[in-house]
């Protein structure tokens, strides 16, 4: 659920934002500014919420040419947090993530579509449990610049989007723990 975090990053293609200083550029996504959070229904009573922490990719885009920007992300299913230990050993096994026979998460952008002067709309390949299966994210760019600290050229998006856990096949005490899982993404990408 957390795969959706570094897709964002293809957005900025498609918002056609002006960068002359990044027209053209090639970013990898920074994963320590890379957090990536799903949220699920829990019994009705609140929503559990989750993390990957461990996201790499990378991302290449002209705004001048959104069509033809490119996106992937690979994000590490052993990297699962949910705030709670056996909760999270529970998560990495044959019942949920299965992270023994599939420690990869990957998302490929295809589709990149400018919905406002700073958002976008990202539909890419998800791919989870051996099953891919495309994945909507609304987009906000947030900025391009120098960053201060390190002197990286670097671009900032935010994503947000759900999908079905059971079109992966991880059905999992549906319907007492919710089948829609809704995603936030911050990401941050350099040069």
């Amino acid at each position: 659920m957390r795969f959706l975090a570094p897709l964002a990053l293809a957005s900025f293609a498609a918002l056609g934002v002006s960068a002359p200083a990044f027209a053209g550029a090639d970013y990898k996504i920074d994963p320590s500014h890379t957090h990536v959070l799903f949220m699920v229904d829990h019994l009705g009573f609140s929503k559990m919420i989750g993390l990957f922490g461990d996201t790499t990719g990378a991302v290449a885009f002209d705004p001048a040419n959104p069509a033809a920007s490119k996106l992937s992300v690979d994000i590490k299913t052993a990297s699962l947090q949910s705030q709670f230990g056996p909760r999270d050993t529970d998560l990495k096994g044959a019942d949920w993530f299965n992270v023994a026979e599939f420690p990869d998460m990957t998302f490929v952008g295809k589709t990149f579509k400018k919905t406002g002067d700073k958002s976008g709309e990202l539909t890419g390949d998800l791919t989870l449990l051996g099953v891919t299966k495309p994945v909507t994210l609304e987009v906000a760019f947030n900025k391009a610049g120098v960053r201060p600290t390190d002197k990286a050229d670097a671009v900032g998006f935010s994503a947000r989007g759900s999908l079905n856990r059971s079109d992966f096949g991880l059905k999992t005490y549906i319907p007492y723990i919710g089948d829609k899982v809704d995603l936030i993404i911050e990401s941050e990408a350099i040069r």
